[in-house]
């Protein structure tokens, strides 16, 4: 198959995944009230983060829908039981059903839908759906990225000075104590919108605290380097997803012109006594066989 072929496979598939994510965003709003409480039942899981009956309708209705689209195709999302069976797989769909449970659950607006499809460990196309603002953003692997059917560029800032970045307020904290002027935003709830943000220029630049899962970032990677961005480890590494660790380490989202003085002023950050939230490990044993957490 030519590359032109495999993009124009994904880029229908694309489709048929973007429409699947709108009608679990429809699922997932007939419990959300905007401003109050959930009205969807909540427990807890293992480690103490929520869930509720809406994340697991939706993480239901899209592993049946998404596999009938791609039935050799593996399977990640937080609210399924991790098996070591998707890592046989080339290609598996990565899911977060509603990214942002404790947004959802508040009535806080900032939740999203997040799918990736992913095959040798890089997404090949993704979809993260904000039902309740009716935003949808896409991309597709050398094609492009866009904002309800609209193409997205990432901001054209040419320095992070006086730069819009959101994040942990500790790690913002440690970069404006080795002197990076830049404007705070406030916390985004959802970290797959907080990325995307960056994507579509709403944001100069994001930052994302140890543990992130592959089901938090793949959709938004995808979205971010077709929009002119990267998301990198601490020394600038791109991501490689479905191995038998889906956590990751602190995260790093800015524009490709942006991302190496990014990676510079971290290292700074992380050269200061107090900072070390920055060099925090993910766990080294495998997540596999345990239940998924937020």
């Amino acid at each position: 198959m030519s590359g032109s072929d495999e993009a124009f496979d994904n880029a229908a598939l694309l489709a048929s995944v973007t429409e699947a994510a709108r009608t679990a965003g429809e699922m997932a709003l007939g419990f959300f009230r905007p401003g109050e409480r959930t009205s969807a039942a909540v427990e807890s899981k293992e480690g103490g983060s929520p869930v509720t009956e809406a994340d697991r309708l939706v993480d239901r209705f899209l592993k049946q829908r998404l596999t009938e689209f791609a039935p050799e195709a593996g399977w990640l999302s937080e609210e399924t039981l991790d098996t070591a069976e998707r890592l046989s797989c080339r290609a598996i769909f990565v899911v977060d059903p509603i990214d942002g449970t404790r947004a959802f659950m508040a009535g806080d607006v900032r939740w999203a839908v997040s799918i990736a499809f992913v095959a040798d460990g890089r997404p090949e196309f993704a979809i993260v759906h904000l039902p309740a603002l009716a935003e949808t953003f896409t991309a597709v692997r050398s094609r492009g990225a866009w904002r309800n059917d609209v193409p997205i560029a990432v901001s054209s800032r040419p320095s992070l000075v006086g730069a819009h970045i959101a994040g942990p307020a500790s790690l913002l904290r440690d970069l404006e104590s080795v002197g990076l002027a830049f404007v705070r935003e406030p916390r985004i709830p959802s970290l797959a919108y907080r990325l995307v943000r960056v994507a579509c220029g709403a944001l100069d630049a994001g930052l994302a605290s140890t543990d992130a899962c592959d089901w938090d970032i793949a959709a938004a990677d995808l979205i971010l380097h077709e929009a002119g961005g990267c998301l990198s480890d601490l020394a600038g590494r791109a991501l490689i997803y479905n191995g038998s660790d889906p956590r990751h380490v602190v995260l790093l989202a800015a524009p490709r012109r942006l991302h190496g003085e990014l990676v510079a002023a971290t290292k700074r950050a992380r050269e200061v006594g107090n900072a070390k939230g920055w060099d925090k490990p993910a766990e080294t044993t495998s997540s596999i066989g345990r239940s998924s957490y937020e």
